[in-house]
């Protein structure tokens, strides 16, 4: 599952680039950059760089922070601590979808650059946010289906595989017999837990591929100097989550490093893109906002079922949650604080 997700992102880099590199070809379709005094190249490169070196490295310890946590007791995955931190960066993570993501898409389908047949016709953005969503729940629902399939017997986490078959030796056959369901049961939530970790990854991935594109392609210093900041806030906390969801996921550790690796790469990356394509790269291009508006609705898509399926619905209606209405309160304002906080960024970027 890994390997598969590892294939998905590489050809998304692919795929990207070369939308890209066509959206660049067709600079002069519509209205060239403003000539305000906003717009310094020169002055925008040392900030680009900045910000690729500072968003690299609060991505990396955002999802980090939660893999670390197991050296910390009150943060382990068990502790009602950890279930408070999940849940604000699960509403992190919903805000982007519906106050960032969402409204980008809209703006960009929208634009008067485009002609008005089709795309002033149809709602572009809600029809593809809604193809996403229902995308990413078949995908969610198969890969579950398909792989309890292929691990009937039940995935053991890592680190117990060892303790099991010793307290089975010690044993003998009674706990073999008293246990097995017990041992289906962790094995089948895990594998959500996987699933989960797997197809957040790669909707991240795509937004902040899109999201430092656009801040690499823009010369306006005006905007990219808070949108620095307010992107170092959404990398850490978005990386929070996922940290998180790869915690539960417990896999070994060179799942682990790769996963890291890509969410805190991407968004670098995606600058580093549009510094290579700013002397051609349009984003008032027909091209440019089709492909990057068409991305944002899906990204958006599957981020909102994410966080309100996968994350918030998953443990707010989970044992744990259920079982005390005080720990609920404080999710749901953990909730609103996250969700808040990221909403508040949306005047940023």
């Amino acid at each position: 599952m890994g390997r598969s997700l590892i294939k998905l992102i590489c050809i998304f880099f692919i795929l990207i680039t070369i939308f890209t590199s066509q959206a660049a070809s067709q600079s002069d379709e519509c209205e060239s950059e403003s000539n305000s005094s906003c717009n310094n190249k020169s002055a925008a490169l040392p900030l680009k760089l900045i910000a690729i070196a500072s968003i690299l490295v609060t991505s990396m310890i955002g999802v980090c922070l939660p893999l670390f946590s197991r050296s910390i007791p009150a943060l382990s995955p068990d502790r009602n601590l950890f279930i408070i931190v999940k849940a604000f960066a699960s509403g992190i993570i919903l805000a982007t979808g519906f106050m960032h993501v969402l409204p980008d898409s809209f703006d960009m389908l929208w634009s008067p650059c485009l002609t008005e047949n089709p795309w002033h016709k149809f709602p572009f953005t809600g029809f593809v946010a809604m193809l996403s969503a229902i995308f990413t729940l078949m995908v969610d629902s198969i890969a579950t289906s398909l792989y309890t399939n292929k691990n009937k017997a039940g995935i053991i986490p890592e680190g117990q595989v060892a303790d099991e078959a010793a307290v089975t030796t010690t044993q003998g056959r009674f706990h073999g017999h008293h246990h097995g369901p017990k041992i289906g049961t962790e094995g089948s939530q895990l594998l959500r837990y996987r699933v989960v970790a797997m197809v957040l990854e790669l909707g991240i991935v795509v937004h902040s591929v899109v999201i430092g594109l656009s801040m690499g392609a823009s010369n306006n210093i005006c905007t990219i100097k808070p949108l620095v900041a307010a992107l170092c806030f959404h990398q850490m906390f978005e990386g929070m989550g996922l940290g998180g969801c790869i915690l539960q996921a417990e896999y070994k550790f060179l799942k682990k490093a790769l996963m890291v690796f890509f969410f805190s790469v991407t968004t670098p990356f995606g600058i580093a893109l549009g510094i290579a394509l700013s002397k051609t790269y349009k984003e008032n291009s027909p091209t440019a906002l089709i492909t990057v508006g068409l991305l944002n609705a899906s990204s958006a898509g599957l981020l909102i079922y994410m966080a309100l399926v996968d994350l918030l619905s998953a443990d707010f209606l989970g044992p744990k949650l259920q079982g005390s209405i005080k720990l609920q309160i404080k999710s749901y304002v953990a909730v609103l604080l996250g969700a808040g906080g990221m909403s508040l960024m949306a005047k940023w970027a």
